[in-house]
């Protein structure tokens, strides 16, 4: 089993534990990860308000590069799977652009096909890896722990194309969390928006949301965030320290990405899955569910957060 994978643009430079994890935990799965040389950026909404055609060829070179891989194209972030999951849908429905687009792309020496499906990894562990193998995998569950799932818009619409789930009453995110053995519980205004794209347009408003996001999830008492999106992650992360900063509102909640909480129950130590590069600090969160066998592993949960 082998996906090509997307990375996109923040995760590599500005949260190296979500790459980290993702690659740790798929390959305890027994699923290959391909890096595709030479991916660009995917182009997302902001470009494509902007230029709507350019936005479709830089996609399409990406989903150029899995179609010579020979492979399905697997995202880690929202943003980059809603964006190549709709470029893929019109072109291979638009004949019209399909031939715009492959006439630019003819200039770099690539040519869509339309051969590939794009997936976010959730997709795939949830429907191709399958709980039953995910579950066999689980060393140390993580009982007794208590966390607010976030899914992120950019997940779940526009749904007649991203097709993931229900838009409205979402589900796979919350049972791929209780396949850890954490409980994921129920806070007000779950699915709203996190705010992130708002980020460098309307700051106050952006900050606002996601105030109320962990306003709301500390209400909750959840011992952590579990998100699916780069731009959730660092609203919810690095916001935290915003709110203390200019409102002088102290939560430390930890906030972390699926594939990381998944690596704790799959026994992956915390030093492995670069929590400590985390800004909301990590330990209290792994001190409940990780059992130090060791005078190494004890350190390796007295890792400094990054502030």
């Amino acid at each position: 089993m082998a996906y090509a994978l997307f990375l996109g643009c923040v995760i590599p430079v500005r949260e190296p534990s979500y790459e980290l994890s993702v690659r740790k935990v798929f390959t305890g799965l027994g699923v290959d990860l391909v890096d595709l040389n030479g991916a660009t950026c995917c182009a997302p909404v902001p470009i494509e308000s902007l230029d709507p055609k350019t936005s479709l060829t830089m996609a399409a070179f990406n989903l150029c590069l899995a179609e010579e891989a020979g492979l399905d194209l697997m995202t880690i972030c929202n943003g980059c799977f809603e964006t190549l999951s709709k470029a893929n849908s019109i072109l291979k429905e638009d004949a019209e652009l399909k031939s715009y687009v492959n006439t630019v792309l003819a200039n770099v020496g690539k040519e869509y096909k339309g051969r590939l499906a794009v997936k976010n990894y959730l997709q795939v562990l949830h429907g191709v890896v399958g709980l039953d193998k995910i579950k066999k995998a689980i060393t140390s569950p993580l009982d007794g722990l208590n966390v607010a799932a976030f899914y992120g818009c950019h997940l779940l619409k526009p749904s007649s194309i991203l097709k993931f789930d229900d838009p409205e009453s979402p589900h796979v995110l919350d049972e791929m969390i209780e396949i850890t053995g954490a409980r994921s519980i129920p806070y007000l205004n779950k699915i709203r928006c996190c705010g992130g794209l708002l980020r460098g347009v309307q700051d106050d408003l952006a900050s606002k949301l996601a105030r109320d996001k962990i306003f709301n999830v500390s209400q909750a008492q959840a011992d952590a965030v579990i998100t699916t999106c780069p731009f959730c992650f660092l609203q919810f992360d690095l916001g935290q320290l915003e709110f203390r900063r200019r409102f002088n509102e102290t939560y430390e909640i930890p906030v972390l990405h699926y594939p990381e909480l998944l690596g704790l129950a799959m026994g992956i130590t915390p030093n492995e899955l670069g929590l400590h590069t985390h800004r909301v600090s990590t330990q209290n969160l792994t001190r409940k569910v990780v059992r130090p066998k060791t005078s190494v592993d004890s350190n390796m949960l007295g890792e400094r957060s990054v502030s």
